[in-house]
């Protein structure tokens, strides 16, 4: 399980992007990745909830398992963690791209 306070202690992060007036001389990747270690701090807000919403019904509809894979993420186990995304997800790196998240929207 990530931090149990996670939730509460770190604030959500999201991507940075490069400046437009640089973006448009290329057709390059224009999102600025975290620090894996900022990646591991933005896991660590995933609670494990006892009945986690976030991959049922009403969460992610390709059944991702979040609490799992984050926890992975918050340790370290970077390994694993991508073997878990991959049971549920063959394209996560433009699934995620596109995704609206409905998880987030369903995450207590």
């Amino acid at each position: 399980m990530g931090k149990v306070t996670g939730f509460l202690e770190i604030d959500r992060q999201v991507h940075k992007y490069q400046p437009a007036s640089d973006r448009i001389r290329h057709f390059r990747e224009f999102t600025l990745p975290m620090s894996d270690k900022e990646v591991e701090k933005q896991a660590a807000r995933c609670m494990d909830c006892g009945i986690p919403f976030c991959h049922g019904p009403t969460g992610c509809p390709i059944h991702n398992q979040i609490p799992d894979w984050n926890d992975l993420v918050y340790n370290g186990d970077w390994d694993n963690a991508i073997r878990n995304l991959h049971s549920t997800n063959n394209f996560p790196e433009f699934t995620g791209r596109i995704c609206p998240a409905p998880c987030e929207e369903a995450c207590t």
